[in-house]
């Protein structure tokens, strides 16, 4: 299983972003191998559709969970709703493996 998570930094011990479609960049979370790999957010800065383009980037990185903090936006979420791919929230405020042990733990509520 993969897992994104929105993040400000390249290790588990990063903050994390509460964006998603403004999130500085994206960790990616291979549970097999076991690798984490950093996945950039060319539409941070965009005016229009940063939320949009990395529910695209989601996707073409074949990624099974999102973990975030505030959640994705309206058109983002259609995007995401006609893929298997599962959406949970409220990792704003944890790093990264905290956000991950929440996750496993299962006390962060699903958005998708």
């Amino acid at each position: 299983m993969k897992l994104l998570f929105t993040t400000q930094g390249e290790t588990w011990e990063a903050s994390m972003d509460p964006r998603f479609g403004r999130t500085q960049m994206a960790l990616v979370y291979d549970e097999a191998t076991k690798q984490l790999e950093v996945l950039g957010n060319s539409g941070k800065d965009d005016a229009q559709g940063a939320g949009l383009k990395m529910a695209a980037s989601v996707l073409n990185a074949g990624v099974d969970v999102i973990i975030t903090g505030n959640g994705a936006g309206e058109k983002a979420i259609k995007v995401l709703q006609n893929s298997p791919v599962k959406l949970f929230i409220g990792a704003g405020e944890m790093c990264v493996q905290e956000a991950y042990e929440a996750y496993k733990q299962g006390a962060l509520p699903q958005q998708l």
